[in-house]
């Protein structure tokens, strides 16, 4: 097979140079040269049927191989067949006799670990009987032991129970005392308060705390009438000082009010509102701001008398909750004050005005007093002054001190050119001789300074 692929590929070589040479004679070449490629071609004709007849015999013989191999590759086949299935055969053997031997071998081992666990199992239950008795009398000994501490512990939680309870039972018994104590304290306080009289008195005594807390003796008075040929005294006034120093005070009236009544119906029905119809609702509204209106007019037509005193009055109710539902109610506080001129106050509004009051008192007091800080200023000048003319003797007094030790100087350094060949002494000798006092550190402070021009200059 091998034969035929090298004629066909002679075959190849020698018709790519017949078509060479036929490329060449087109070309014009020359008349020998055709003559040799008519040559060659005749050879290459001869021997194509050689060629052929070749490739013939080469693929007869390319099949005889073939069929030879395919019978040797049988028979090999056939023989390994045979001898595989003898070899499995004798390996199936082999393996069961080694599984065989290896079930009785695990046989014998089950056999022994079987009696192996039975002697565990006994020592293990002989240990655990033991472990079980031991345990049994341990735990009988700490049952017996808790059960002691726990019956100490218990009696002693018991008795410190008992006495925290009897303690407690002592207290809230002192608290119903108290409770009850204060339960007569509230309808004291309720009798006095149904009372118009100690109502009055309860805001009154509030009203005049406030006042005496926030306020000095000279700024309010108590109980004094603001009307002339009139009786009517209001509770308290603030007096606010002119700013032109006449020396009339400007009061503001304070009177205290407590319409617990109708506040106290009003708060039932705020707090009955499922049970009672709007319209009741309504009612007790309309009776609480007539009241605070009245009270509004009264007040103003008793105690307001401009200039003496303020446009307005202060209308002080003694709780916040009051105070709070006169805020409450639409467009009240300002009919009170623009009908009235009264300005509703409570007690944390009240000291709001009067630490106002405070700071305007500071600030009138200021005012007041400018005038005498302006003369201390003028005193301050003119002294001032006398103490400029002072600086200046000074002055004049230093710069002929100074020109009097410059004189000194001069003649100092002319005395020294001429004492320049005389040899010094010793500083000791030189004391001793000239008996002279020694002359001071120059780096040291001048205690005693000569003032007398000073005092010539005043």
């Amino acid at each position: 097979m091998d034969i035929s692929y090298v004629l066909l590929f002679m075959l190849l070589i020698v018709s790519a140079c017949s078509l060479w040479f036929s490329y060449r004679t087109s070309k014009g070449s020359s008349n020998s040269d055709n003559d040799k490629l008519i040559k060659l071609d005749a050879d290459i004709s001869r021997m194509d049927p050689l060629i052929r007849e070749e490739f013939s015999r080469n693929r007869e013989e390319s099949m005889r191989a073939l069929r030879e191999s395919r019978e040797e590759q049988e028979n090999a086949l056939s023989k390994f067949e045979r001898r595989f299935s003898e070899s499995v055969k004798d390996l199936t053997e082999m393996q069961r006799i080694k599984f065989d031997d290896l079930v009785q071998k695990q046989e014998h081992i089950r056999k022994n670990t079987d009696d192996k666990l039975g002697e565990i199992r006994l020592t293990v239950e002989a240990k655990l009987r033991t472990l079980q008795e031991d345990n049994s009398k341990q735990l009988d000994e700490m049952r017996k032991t808790v059960d002691e501490k726990l019956q100490e512990g218990l009696e002693k939680r018991f008795n410190e129970s008992f006495n925290l309870i009897s303690e407690r039972l002592e207290q809230v018994h002192k608290g119903l005392g108290e409770m009850q104590h204060l339960a007569n304290g509230v309808g004291d306080l309720k009798k006095v308060l149904s009372n118009v009289k100690t109502r009055g008195i309860f805001g009154e005594v509030q009203l005049r705390n406030l006042l005496e807390e926030f306020l000095t003796k000279s700024q309010y008075d108590e109980n004094i009438p603001v009307k002339k040929d009139s009786q009517e005294r209001v509770e308290f006034v603030v007096k606010v000082p002119n700013r032109d120093e006449s020396g009339n005070d400007v009061m503001i009236p304070i009177d205290s009010k407590f319409p617990i009544e109708v506040y106290e119906r009003l708060m039932e029905a705020y707090n009955s509102v499922g049970s009672i119809t709007q319209k009741e609702l309504d009612a007790a509204k309309k009776a609480f701001v007539d009241v605070v209106k009245e009270n509004a007019k009264t007040i103003s037509s008793k105690y307001l008398n401009p200039p003496i005193t303020t446009d307005f009055v202060i209308m002080f109710v003694p709780t916040e909750g009051l105070y709070a539902e006169i805020l409450n109610q639409p467009g009240l506080s300002d009919t009170l004050r623009k009908d009235f001129q009264v300005v509703v106050t409570g007690p944390t509004t009240l000291v709001a005005y009067l630490s106002t009051l405070q700071l305007a008192f500071r600030h009138l007091a200021i005012e007041r007093r400018s005038s005498e800080v302006w003369q201390l200023l003028g005193a301050v000048k003119n002294e001032f002054g006398k103490f400029g003319n002072v600086l200046d003797a000074t002055r004049r007094k230093l710069e002929s001190a100074a020109n009097e030790i410059e004189k000194a100087g001069v003649r100092s350094r002319a005395i020294e050119r001429k004492l320049r060949d005389v040899q010094e002494l010793p500083a000791s000798e030189t004391k001793g001789i000239l008996e002279l006092p020694a002359f001071a550190d120059p780096d040291e402070p001048i205690e005693d300074a000569d003032t007398d021009f000073m005092e010539e200059a005043e």
